[in-house]
């Protein structure tokens, strides 16, 4: 429990709160009026974002293939978030994972809390971002693990039960970083760079860094009043959500409404995150979005995170800016800039609008 102390405040298990009983929600996880979830869209109404069987990357058509480039492209710059399917990742794999941090989340609190976290690293078992006292607290606990590079990578810091879940991570990060990098080469196509520019920005085989959140929302008695997440637009580079598929819950915010993605079984929610809107000299556009919760259910999201090098210097790339187009943003390394939301938690795009060089 010494790991707890370094929280600025007493941790409190979001968890455990649901399952007491409580009818209303303490004052700390009380949202602003005008942050509160149903304000400005009803969320039972569910939209598609654009979704993209990768299929055809593979066929001998130069057509089909460029089709497909092209639809990831357009998502990509038009609206930030897209879904895949065909993305080469095993189903049964899917399932199984997800069923195990299902099995987790349910374990004994004195089991779950052998693996407590700290904002040094985030690494284990949390409830909180950020370190501001009194800040108002999202309805969510997590577990957070590092799984590239190799010399974060600690599987002692992964759950040891239930018992299959070490492997299924190792086993699930390994194909999710495959598929990353396969995003990441028709990005930088869509971009009209080398496949390989991304890739090698983030670090190339060595550096790149990748890291899983696995999010669990229990049921709320106010739902109306809180959020799972508050609205922020991912740091890293590209995010694959894994989410239930029974319940929505992910809002993204798209002209002046959040409007609920509706999830498909079996797909890759993949999302663009703060520095490829960096590199790409905001071509591409990381966009907020906030996680809703639910008085009748439960919800567990996976969300993957492929990401830059700690100490990669990330500023835009020199093909893409002109005296035309100048680069909007100054250069930090990713350490530098995810530090920014490990201290203030979850605010919106502040952090990236705050890099735009000025002019």
């Amino acid at each position: 429990m010494s790991l707890l102390q370094s929280w600025p405040e007493p941790i409190v298990r979001v968890q455990s709160l649901s399952e007491s009983g409580i009818r209303k929600i303490p004052d700390r996880f009380m949202k602003p009026p005008s942050d509160r979830p149903y304000n400005k869209t009803d969320p039972t109404i569910l939209v598609n974002v654009p979704l993209i069987d990768l299929e055809n990357l593979n066929s001998s058509n130069e057509f089909l293939r460029q089709e497909t480039l092209d639809l990831v492209s357009h998502a990509c710059r038009e609206w930030g978030f897209f879904q895949v399917t065909n993305h080469g990742v095993s189903h049964e794999l899917m399932e199984k994972t997800r069923a195990a941090w299902h099995e987790f989340f349910h374990l004994p609190l004195e089991e779950k809390q052998n693996f407590a976290n700290s904002p040094v690293t985030y690494e284990g078992y949390g409830s909180r971002t950020g370190m501001e006292v009194g800040a108002k607290l999202d309805w969510c606990d997590y577990f957070f693990l590092n799984y590239l590079p190799e010399a974060l990578k600690d599987e002692n810091k992964w759950p040891s039960l239930p018992v299959s879940c070490r492997k299924l991570i190792a086993e699930y990060g390994e194909e999710l970083v495959k598929l990353s990098r396969k995003l990441s080469k028709i990005l930088s196509i869509g971009l009209g760079l080398n496949e390989d520019f991304l890739h090698q920005s983030f670090g190339g085989d060595s550096e790149t860094s990748a890291c899983l959140r696995a999010n669990f929302y229990p049921k709320c008695p106010q739902p109306d009043l809180t959020l799972g997440l508050s609205p922020h637009s991912d740091p890293g580079g590209i995010t694959l959500l894994l989410p239930d598929t029974d319940i929505a819950g992910l809002q993204i915010h798209r002209g002046n409404n959040w409007l609920t993605v509706k999830p498909i079984p079996n797909a890759f929610i993949v999302n663009i995150g703060d520095q490829i809107q960096v590199l790409s000299n905001a071509i591409y556009k990381s966009v907020e979005h906030r996680v809703i919760v639910n008085s009748n259910k439960e919800r567990v999201s996976l969300a993957f995170f492929y990401n830059p090098g700690g100490d990669k210097l990330i500023k835009p790339a020199d093909e893409l800016v002109t005296k035309d187009c100048p680069a909007l943003y100054s250069p930090l390394t990713f350490n530098e800039y995810r530090s920014f939301i490990r201290t203030k938690g979850p605010c919106g795009k502040s952090q990236i609008e705050s890099l735009k060089s000025p002019r």
